[in-house]
């Protein structure tokens, strides 16, 4: 009787699995081309964009320069104007946030495979959905800006605008990955397709679907913070005055703000999350 082989023989390793221990010509030529591919690509950008070691270096000098003229922040006798500005920021992106949630829902039903709706609407809502998600917040922001004029309003309108194709998406594939027995009990039962929405897939995609938005005002309120600075309102204006007028100090607390409010939203998110989804009984 042959011993037993150990774990590193790779020998008797070979001899039973061939296919395994043994990489074809023509995958290791592929490997070899798409790392090689790559590489060529990422020199290319390096060339392109002028990479620069030295500029580095004297960047990464002039920015400890910059964080030094931020010790200590302070907000300079503008607390009160900045904290009124944040509150702007989070209501934009919780309005945002929560009318593209209530828009997306329908069109996730109608993005979904197997749900409502033929082939063609399916196509058209997801491509839909790929063209409004292709197109940056920023940008959103500064074509509603020339639609409806300055202020929060166009925040809330460029947020609402892009994230509408990311729930959409997210919303689709979570109602696609459910589990299709509730509903042909549904069915079973006499159920509409509406009836199948709603005690079928639902109360399955609901945590998943709460999860995404809680996540995204997180988000947002960062975006709100960017899409300030082009003039639709929130702490982002004061943000690009202060660093235009070379106030770091100010800079600095302003951007401390954000980070503890951002902070606050996702504990705050967590807890809800947990406290909602814990609470929800069996099959609803």
């Amino acid at each position: 009787m042959n011993p037993k082989p150990s774990f590193l023989d790779r020998d008797a390793a070979r001899r039973n699995h061939p296919g395994l221990m043994q990489v074809s010509l023509r995958n290791r030529a592929i490997a070899i081309a798409v790392v090689s591919a790559m590489a060529l690509v990422a020199l290319f950008a390096l060339l392109r964009l002028e990479f620069s070691f030295a500029r580095l270096g004297s960047g990464l000098g002039q920015l400890a320069t910059f964080l030094g003229l931020m010790i200590p922040p302070t907000a300079g006798g503008s607390f009160m104007a900045f904290l009124k500005a944040l509150g702007e920021t989070v209501a934009i992106a919780f309005l945002g946030t929560l009318l593209a949630a209530i828009f997306s829902l329908p069109l996730g039903f109608l993005a979904a495979r197997g749900v409502i709706g033929g082939a063609v609407l399916r196509f058209l809502t997801r491509r839909f959905s790929d063209s409004v998600r292709g197109v940056d917040t920023l940008i959103w922001a500064l074509i509603w800006i020339n639609v409806v004029g300055l202020g929060p309003f166009a925040g809330v309108l460029a947020i609402m605008t892009s994230d509408i194709g990311s729930f959409t998406k997210l919303f689709s594939e979570a109602i696609e990955a459910t589990d299709r027995k509730p509903s042909e009990g549904v069915v079973s039962t006499g159920g509409t397709q509406l009836h199948v929405m709603r005690f079928g897939l639902l109360p399955q995609v609901l945590p998943v679907l709460l999860s995404q938005v809680l996540y995204y005002f997180e988000s947002n309120t960062r975006s709100a913070t960017i899409i300030g600075i082009v003039g639709a309102g929130g702490i982002g204006l004061h943000l690009a005055e202060m660093i235009r007028t070379f106030e770091w100090d100010r800079v600095a607390f302003i951007i401390l703000m954000v980070l503890v409010t951002v902070a606050i939203i996702d504990f705050a998110s967590s807890r809800l999350r947990t406290l909602l989804i814990g609470s929800r009984p069996a099959g609803i």
